[in-house]
């Protein structure tokens, strides 16, 4: 267990940092440490008056915005447990994650909720507007009254904690139960990670250090927060160090993101790298593939001048104030990775998964990590390479130390099956370790989809969805750069008695994609379905065999 208590980290930062700003909606208004201190002790007076002790969970979904933030910190600094949840989630399994998660308050977007049945979360006690914090909804016939009174409320019971000399939280230690964050899956049976305190302070600890944030540093905070990544590097490392966090809450759109680095000049940026990649399709790549470029690059003296354009021009992009890019929640081009190595940008690499909190590795750029690496494991962890091919050294990374997670909630087995009885975490990844310590991932050992945003996709169970849908057989959901693709066995049976045939197949198929991709998360809708006409290869046991059209594709 690490020294370091996270209440008390989140608490001294807004001691030290008490006039300085903390947190800005993209195009609103900016509030400072001492603000957000406010705020924290409103929520605590209501969290106490309506009789939520530690432990009970409190759930959130929204995007990006300053009561996000607010929200989150006032949950882990009272010891509830908060609950964040994607926003792209669809209404029944939000439902489903506030069932699950026993949660007895959730703070929604109002858009979010006007979709959501209160009756379907059993539990729920009250729901707040994730706009203002006002009063959605309540379940207990005098929480009107108590948010009536909060804002007098508040003053008085926590009088002598509302300054800058004085504000302290009640000590809440770093084996207590801090988030239940669930994955990124496509149905009800999304896995609950329990992260304790440790875990959280682990990587905001590391992070803070090894990128030397600085009190005042400019973060724009685009990453679903509700995720593991951006969650403890756009957010809790930078509030952690006095950073100014802006918030995006619309989509980021590369037009909204390069106005906002323009605006507010970050000093760090963290990306994944789907943005980074069509940054170099859209813009470089179509520069330095011309016949007149291609032979200017060829001349020594002149080439190194192109580069330093070049480097200036993205550096631009990102809002010319940078000292690190830090790309995250996926894997990277390896053309990009070199490339931007080439015109000498300052790019890292994390690796890390919602068990750790989520960070297992990570490419220092003053150690100038070899590429294809995603850097040296941090100091919190150790990591081995089990059962590793003598050959080539690739086995699954196992993982144990100060952030792995406590289990999968209400999910003994799951738990098991994940960390072994001495506490190492199977990570599901292949990969190898180098004599100096880097850590190369050279494949995943399960079927798990990783999109370009950094999301966990499960196949199987978009693929169940499929096999439901009308003329179905069966069906194999792939990756096709960096799209999903469902391959379908059309049921023949079913295509004879409705006299369907050619366009008519392919026509019923395109609806079924659009009535499907709208019970499902953005990232995990289809892009399209192609129709097979012939059944898959099948092992005895008549699984279909995945690599053979994973491969070919």
């Amino acid at each position: 267990m690490l020294k370091e208590n996270l209440v008390e980290t989140l608490a001294g930062s807004l001691r030290r940092n008490w006039a300085a700003s903390c947190f800005s909606d993209l195009g609103g208004r900016t509030i400072t440490y001492g603000d957000v201190a406010n705020r924290i002790f409103r929520l605590h007076h209501i969290f106490g008056e309506m009789g939520l002790v530690p432990g009970d969970r409190v759930a959130l979904v929204g995007r990006n915005t300053t009561n996000w933030g607010v929200t989150y910190l006032a949950a882990i600094t009272y010891g509830a447990v908060i609950v964040p949840i994607l926003p792209d989630f669809s209404s029944g399994e939000i439902e489903h994650l506030v069932r699950h998660s026993g949660a007895k308050l959730l703070v929604a977007a109002e858009n979010i909720f006007d979709g959501l049945d209160p009756a379907q979360m059993r539990g729920l006690e009250g729901v707040f507007a994730l706009h203002d914090l006002s009063l959605l909804w309540h379940g207990t016939k005098n929480l009107p009254d108590i948010v009536q009174g909060a804002d007098t409320g508040y003053v008085e019971k926590y009088r002598d904690r509302l300054s800058r000399d004085t504000l302290a939280f009640d000590r809440v230690e770093n084996d207590r139960l801090a988030a239940i964050v669930y994955t990124s899956g496509t149905t009800g049976y999304s896995k609950g990670v329990m992260l304790a305190h440790n875990s959280l302070v682990a990587n905001v600890l590391y992070f803070s250090s090894c990128v030397h944030l600085r009190p005042e540093d400019r973060f724009v905070s685009f990453l679903p927060l509700a995720h593991a990544f951006g969650c403890a590097f756009d957010f809790l490392s930078p509030f952690a160090t006095g950073c100014h966090v802006v918030f995006v809450e619309k989509i980021p759109s590369p037009k909204i993101l390069v106005a906002a680095f323009a605006e507010h000049k970050p000093v760090v940026v963290l990306s994944v790298p789907l943005i980074i990649e069509k940054i170099y399709r859209n813009r470089i790549r179509p520069v330095i593939e011309t016949p007149r470029m291609r032979a200017m690059l060829k001349i020594p003296g002149l080439k190194q001048i192109i580069r330093r354009k070049l480097r200036s021009q993205v550096y631009k992009v990102f809002g010319g104030n940078y000292r690190e890019l830090v790309i995250g929640g996926a894997a990277l081009n390896r053309d990009v990775e070199l490339f931007f190595r080439e015109i000498g940008l300052s790019l890292t690499c994390g690796y890390g998964m919602t068990e750790c909190g989520p960070l297992i590795s990570y490419s220092v750029y003053a150690d100038n990590p070899p590429a294809g690496s995603v850097g040296r494991v941090i100091p919190y962890l150790e990591c081995r390479i089990h059962e590793p091919d003598p050959e080539t050294g690739i086995g699954e990374v196992q993982v144990r130390g100060e952030n792995v997670m406590l289990g999968y909630y209400h999910d003994e087995e799951a738990t098991a099956a994940a960390i072994d009885p001495a506490g190492w975490l199977r990570t599901g990844d292949l990969g190898r370790l180098d004599r100096e310590g880097f850590l190369y991932l050279t494949g995943r050992s399960k079927n798990m989809i990783l999109s370009a945003s950094g999301q966990n996709i499960y196949p199987e169970e978009i693929e169940s969805k499929v096999n439901n849908l009308p003329c179905v057989e069966e069906s194999l959901v792939i990756d096709h750069n960096g799209k999903l693709v469902a391959l379908v066995y059309p049921d023949m049976e079913a295509m004879d008695r409705d006299c369907l045939h050619g366009r008519q197949i392919e026509e019923l198929m395109e609806d079924n994609r659009k009535r499907l991709n709208d019970m499902l998360p953005g990232y995990a809708r289809l892009a399209e379905v192609r129709v097979m006409f012939e059944e898959f290869e099948k092992t005895p046991t008549k699984k279909i065999k995945r690599n053979l059209y994973t491969a070919a594709t």
